[in-house]
């Protein structure tokens, strides 16, 4: 990337604008008052006209609920045309928008009544009996009848009354002692729980009053479809435009708004900003084929980085592009005076405005660039840095994957996936690109254990002379040595893993500074991290270290590969290499001396995989058990398997070790007590809904748990060693037309 600067008189900044964003290339710094004499620029004149349609523009678009897919084909649209047809959609879908929310209104005012009218029904009493009357007073509410008659007979200001009750209704009528008195009744139930209900103002009954509103309600709503169907004409006749509207004031906007992010004086303006290298011969051209020697293009500086990590600014040419006019009041004198002052605001140098790192360019593409997203979760990666997006789309994945490892779960996780790639855009989208990759992993485990499916192990339904060489989750009593091995599986993916990330460092730390500090800062953690595991896994020492540090190589390579641990002058060899880690991150970090062990944590912290397989796995056998019921075959290999069928069940329990047989039942489950009776029934239906919901728990806590803990792994444990983050996207002015094009 090259930082360039555009200077040019005020008089042709309009051009330059144009220029810059027909070339949409250039990434606008904002200017950030460090030129001593300039000030943040203006927006240019008619800005405010052109947000104010464009605004307008939206708010059509959002009450016709227009999208791109109601687009037509793309055509230029002129400033005259635009007008004329914006006032007239906007005024005849105001008219008819107007008129929608009234009958809306007019529709819940009704509906609201009815609504209101419910009490009434369940009295009985026609409204017209209700008020109207002078020498007793009518109350309805809602009141238990016995407190309500209680409250009246206790009150001295009542003469008589009477209580009408329907359901939970009362309608009380009463005579005040004291004729000319107001509010007797009310006053009486002050210390009755009631809801007093005002009369409606009608005259028929109940029930012929909500008929009459329902008619109402049922015009009103022939009207509003109406109106709908009408919104729905102006729709398919004026999406296309509205949205040719919006791209064009759009663009019409951001180029009047651009001198925001410049720094201008009076008569003069700098523009600062960043254009990929290659490019930057033909932005030059671009912008002085536009005003020819009115303005002054100059690369400042090439994104390169000194070993002290700075920015590298090559040398440039300062020629002003011959602009030879004496009259210091031309166009070119004023670009002239403005690169003047800018460099006599840095003393002569280039220092830019705005943030002084180049914006990044993530370009993955292909199968790893959703996993863009994941990493801009931490943070885009500068442009100094190794953009780590490759690594977790190698590594997140599978993680996953390992973590879950169930064929069942699998293929719905990335049905899960494929539904928001297909159906959405954006992040979504992406997202459900990564639960497609993590599903697929998941699956593929899935199948190592076992062809798991939702926690059974689909492999004992293949024929008897059919050996798969299965590896199991480590829950069972027979493949309790697999949950041992897997947790050597995630110490060592975690090594491999953070030396990675410490290479990285390393590289890093070389070419930004020196091969002094890539030995201090990167090399002594990679001998700290392999000193330590290397002799944890060697024979010196032996006695506190468990067997099935060594052994678990044999069991994860089905016998292939024997291991018994590196060989005592090895384990040395690693003791010697952490000390001279220790020795080396001293001398150049003293402070970090204190966390000197923190590779044996940060490895020991891969063991969350282990740990997340197990409760996944753990709780898909749970659900399995209590749903359908397991036993273990004590003169087999002492596999869970589960019963199923109320006769499988019978066999088992017959074939007990209480009965003298070979089989330890477990949990008999629900489904294995049906029978065709109603308790039978129920057990049945209970089992296949405890099937059902505790799977849909493990799969949605699968998302929370596995896919935590993979993505803590990456952003603490491997991103802490080499990747800061923090870096801006490029986004160059100008966009492409979509809707639009210019003639």
């Amino acid at each position: 990337m090259s930082r360039v600067s555009v200077t040019g008189s005020k008089r042709v900044i309009d051009d330059v604008i144009e220029a810059a964003y027909a070339h949409h290339s250039l990434h606008v710094t904002d200017y950030d008052d460090r030129y001593e004499g300039f000030e943040p620029g203006t927006s240019l004149e008619g800005a405010e006209t052109v947000n104010e349609r464009l605004v307008t523009v939206r708010s059509l678009e959002s009450i016709l609920d227009v999208d791109a897919e109601d687009a037509d084909v793309a055509r230029s649209l002129d400033d005259d045309e635009l007008v004329d047809e914006l006032d007239r959609v906007r005024e005849r879908v105001n008219e008819l928008n107007d008129e929608r929310d009234e009958l809306q209104a007019a529709i819940r005012d009704r509906q609201e009544e009815i609504d209101r009218m419910e009490p009434f029904a369940e009295l009985g009493i026609d409204l017209a009996y209700l008020r109207g009357y002078d020498s007793v007073e009518v109350v309805v509410g809602e009141a238990k009848p016995a407190a309500v008659e209680a409250a009246l007979e206790d009150a001295d200001s009542i003469d008589v009354f009477d209580v009408f009750v329907g359901g939970d209704v009362v309608a009380i009528v009463a005579r005040p002692t004291d004729p000319d008195a107001e509010g007797v009744v009310q006053d009486a139930l002050v210390g009755v729980d009631i809801a007093l209900l005002d009369v409606p103002d009608a005259d028929a009954s109940p029930d012929e009053y909500v008929g009459e509103l329902e008619a109402e309600q049922a015009d009103l709503r022939d009207e509003l479809d109406a109106v709908e169907s009408e919104l729905a004409d102006v729709k398919e006749e004026a999406a296309g435009f509205l949205l040719r509207a919006e791209e064009q004031l759009t663009i019409e906007a951001e180029k009047k708004e651009a001198p925001l992010s410049f720094a201008t004086t009076e008569n003069a303006f700098v523009a600062e900003g960043w254009v990929p290298t290659e490019t930057y011969p033909d932005f030059e051209a671009a912008v002085v084929d536009a005003v020819g020697d009115h303005v002054e293009v100059e690369e400042l500086e090439r994104a390169s980085f000194t070993p002290d990590g700075d920015h590298h600014a090559e040398p440039v040419d300062d020629g002003t592009g011959g602009a030879g006019e004496s009259d210091a009041s031309t166009a070119a004198g004023d670009a002239e005076d403005a690169t003047a002052e800018r460099e006599a605001a840095t003393d002569g140098g280039h220092a830019g405005h705005g943030s002084d790192d180049p914006p990044v360019v993530q370009d993955n593409g292909g199968a790893a660039g959703p996993f863009e997203l994941l990493v801009q979760g931490f943070g885009r990666p500068k442009y100094s840095e190794f953009d780590p997006t490759l690594l977790v789309f190698l590594t997140f994945p599978a993680m996953f994957g390992f973590m879950i490892g169930d064929v069942g779960y699998g293929v719905l996780y990335a049905l899960i996936g494929y539904v928001m790639y297909s159906k959405f855009d954006g992040a979504f989208r992406e997202l459900g690109s990564v639960a497609m990759w993590a599903g697929a992993f998941t699956i593929l485990f899935g199948i190592y254990f076992g062809i798991d499916v939702f926690g059974y192990h689909a492999y004992q339904l293949l024929p008897g002379d059919v050996h798969w060489p299965i590896a199991g989750k480590g829950l069972s009593p027979a493949d309790i040595d697999w949950a041992l091995a897997f947790l050597v599986v995630s110490v060592l993916f975690g090594m491999i893993h953070l030396n990675v990330g410490y290479a990285l460092s390393f590289v890093n730390n070389y070419q930004l500074h020196d091969l002094k500090h890539a030995v201090y800062e990167s090399a002594s953690w990679l001998l700290l991290l392999n000193g330590i595991w290397v002799w944890i896994f060697s024979r010196h020492v032996l006695g506190p270290k468990p067997d099935f540090l060594f052994d678990s190589i044999s069991l994860l390579t089905l016998g292939a590969v024997s291991f018994s641990g590196f060989p005592v002058v090895v384990g040395f060899a690693g003791l010697a290499a952490a000390a001279l880690g220790a020795v080396l991150l001293g001398i150049g970090e003293p402070a970090e001396l204190a966390e000197v062990l923190s590779p044996l944590v940060n490895v020991i912290s891969y063991a969350r995989i282990m740990a997340v397989l197990l409760a996944k796995g753990g709780m898909a056998l749970a659900v399995n058990l209590l749903a359908f019921g397991a036993y273990i075959d004590s003169s087999g290999d002492g596999s869970f398997h589960f019963i199923f069928t109320p006769e499988y069940l019978s066999y088992v329990q017959e074939h007990s070790v209480a009965n003298g047989g070979e089989y330890e039942l477990v949990f008999a489950g629900l489904t294995t007590a049906f029978e065709p009776s109603g308790v039978g029934i129920l057990a049945l239906v209970g089992g296949v809904v405890v099937a059902i919901v505790g799977h849909l728990v493990v799969l949605l806590l699968g998302v929370t748990s596995a896919g935590i803990q993979a993505v803590r792994l990456e952003y603490v444990e491997f991103f802490g060693k080499f990747y800061q983050g923090g870096g801006r996207a490029y986004l160059p002015f100008g966009r492409d037309r979509r809707y639009t094009r210019e003639d």
